[in-house]
């Protein structure tokens, strides 16, 4: 069967006009069903689905139709042997932010259109932008399939203007039974809600999942009784087994972690607690206000928001971790002061234990105290600043403390001893935990590389603090020269800061400190002022360095043939995360 040339030519012009509104199905079907009644024989049967699509690729409607729609990429390094090809996201054709790429004919798509929203309330807790600040806005980010997307952003309001289109590939793999069912999970960012929209899910498999998570609620209550039994009654212990996430729906701890690999995009176990620990810390606030509440994200919520509590930190660098290898472990115990707190711990093959803290990315070797040691023998001080612990866990293991004593600088982490680390079944925990074991687990996103052009953002905000400083010192009565030299100079100081945050090793000091003495002439002094942020608002930052005493005596330094200089290096990681380095620095002649 062939289309004729008008009814093709029709059918394509009508996919050019309406390929962004929902009838477009439709008003294809009805042109393709006026065309069959015409040349079909009436004793034919109907035509199936597959038969009009051959007729559609023969006439070379679908080819050229694909080669002129223009698609776009949002850039995840992943490594996915059974998806070569990047996933797709409709946008304006002037965007030029994300990567044109072009579409598989051969594949099997989904296209998805958000038309707006309702009740966005969250933001109107916020105070109203000043003239000439920067308004907030909503983003629409998308998880399908080992797939992200994200939408334009728009302006905070009730109804936000949220317009914008998806191509979800569904995998080849995928086709026939399995594409049945898929999963497809959202977050707005801003809007702290994410929801899951279902395909078709059997019934008896619902029944399944709910059958399990009765059955582990039912064992997570025998375990604790005889946690309860076994645990010393003189003290209590923060050991947490389910968690609240942020659509109010109490989960299994462990369901947070999950081996995750980040590709390319971070080389070391080290690399990947700097990335986590420039994600900016917050905890969730209480909708209406009234304090704070605890609420641990899903990954794909925490990543979209670029930020959250420690809980959310320690789950997201236990699952890199449990990536590269290594035996590691979510530790749920309190800081000083009683506050409660979520930190990582990895068991080296030698016996080491080695705490990460997510929110810094310090590590410290732990050494116990044997508290039933000589007086005067010397003990060991700690200098992690956790006190207690009451229990340990990744995406395999459960184990709550039963120790005599909490503490951790006492603590054993021998975790295969039960006289002093109460396990779950492991069994108990694959049965709502492990992958695909249950359809109320959000799947793990892939992470994605950054969209910051480092050295265009470096540029920009050196700019931007260079006229910030120079108003500031003419409200002053002081005159600004500008050494680009001396600012150039800084950069080796500001990259060996990064280094050593990253690596904990210091390098390339004795190379920053010759030249500086080579470029201050005889007579004269030097000052510099190094500060760290992870946010890339130049104004800010300049208004954070000036409550600093020693930086506001650089940027306001008066003397004679005073010279100033500012550098900023930014540097990207996954997720557009940033760490920004700054030093102001400044020479002058010293009189005496």
């Amino acid at each position: 069967m062939s289309l004729p040339a008008e009814k093709a030519s029709e059918l394509k012009q009508l996919i050019h006009q309406q390929l962004n509104k929902m009838d477009v199905h439709g008003r294809i079907r009805e042109i393709l069903a006026e065309t069959i009644r015409e040349e079909l024989a009436p004793d034919q049967q109907q035509l199936s689905t597959e038969d009009l699509i051959k007729a559609l690729r023969r006439r070379g409607i679908i080819d050229d139709v694909m080669k002129e729609l223009n698609f776009v990429t949002d850039n995840v390094d992943q490594e996915l042997p059974t998806s070569p090809k990047q996933p797709a996201c409709f946008t304006d054709r002037q965007s030029t932010l994300l990567k044109k790429t072009n579409i598989d004919p051969t594949r099997r798509y989904l296209y998805l259109q958000v038309l707006g929203g309702k009740a966005f309330l969250e933001h109107l807790q916020e105070p109203e932008p000043l003239p000439g600040q920067v308004c907030s806005t909503f983003t629409l980010c998308l998880h399908f399939r080992n797939q992200r997307f994200r939408s334009k952003p728009v302006p905070c309001a009730c109804e936000p203007d949220l317009h914008d289109g998806f191509l979800l590939e569904v995998h080849r793999e995928s086709l026939g039974k399995e594409l049945n069912k898929f999963d497809c999970w959202f977050f707005c960012n801003k809007r702290i809600n994410a929801f899951c929209v279902h395909g078709t899910v059997l019934a008896l498999e619902r029944q399944k999942t709910a059958e399990r998570e009765r059955l582990f609620l039912v064992y997570a209550k025998q375990w604790w009784r005889e946690y309860l039994q076994i645990r010393p009654s003189h003290n209590s212990r923060l050991v947490k087994i389910f968690a609240q996430d942020e659509n109010g729906i109490n989960r299994p701890v462990c369901s947070y972690v999950k081996p995750l690999r980040a590709g390319r995009l971070l080389d070391t176990p080290r690399q990947a607690a700097r990335f986590v620990n420039v994600l900016g810390y917050e905890r969730a606030p209480v909708i209406g206000g009234g304090g704070k509440q605890e609420q641990w994200c899903t990954l794909l919520a925490f990543l979209c928001r670029n930020k959250g509590d420690c809980e959310d930190h320690a789950n997201l660098l236990c699952s890199l971790l449990l990536g590269y290898g290594l035996e590691a472990f979510v530790c749920v115990g309190t800081k000083a002061k009683g506050v409660p707190h979520a930190w990582v711990m990895t068991c080296g093959t030698d016996g080491t234990i080695t705490f990460w803290e997510s929110l810094t990315g310090h590590r410290y070797i732990h050494k116990p105290i044997n508290p039933d040691g000589a007086p005067l023998a010397e003990q060991p001080k700690p200098l992690y600043p956790y006190r207690t612990i009451g229990c340990v866990f990744n995406h395999q293991m459960f184990l709550g403390n039963c120790q005599p004593s909490d503490s951790v600088e006492v603590c054993v982490f021998d975790l295969n001893d039960e006289s002093k680390w109460k396990p779950m079944s492991e069994e108990a925990i694959k049965s709502v935990c492990a992958p695909g074991a249950t359809t109320s687990l959000p799947p793990f996103p892939p992470l994605c590389a950054s969209m910051i052009d480092a050295s265009v953002t470096s540029n920009e905000m050196e700019m931007q603090l260079r006229l910030l400083v120079s108003e500031h010192r003419k409200d002053l009565g002081l005159t600004t020269i500008w050494e680009d030299q001396l600012s150039y100079l800084l950069s080796p100081a500001l990259a060996s800061y990064e280094f050593e945050r990253t690596t904990s090793i210091s390098a390339g000091n004795e190379e920053f400190q010759d030249a500086i003495r080579r470029a201050v002439p005889d007579g004269h002094t030097f000052k510099g002022f190094p500060i760290h942020f992870v946010y890339r608002n130049a104004r800010r930052a300049f208004a954070t360095c000036l409550r600093s005493p020693f930086c506001e005596e650089i940027i306001c330094c008066r003397g004679d043939q005073v010279r100033l200089a500012v550098r900023v290096r930014v540097f990207t990681y996954p997720e557009s995360a940033c760490a920004v380095w700054i030093m102001f620095a400044c020479k002058y002649r010293s009189v005496l």
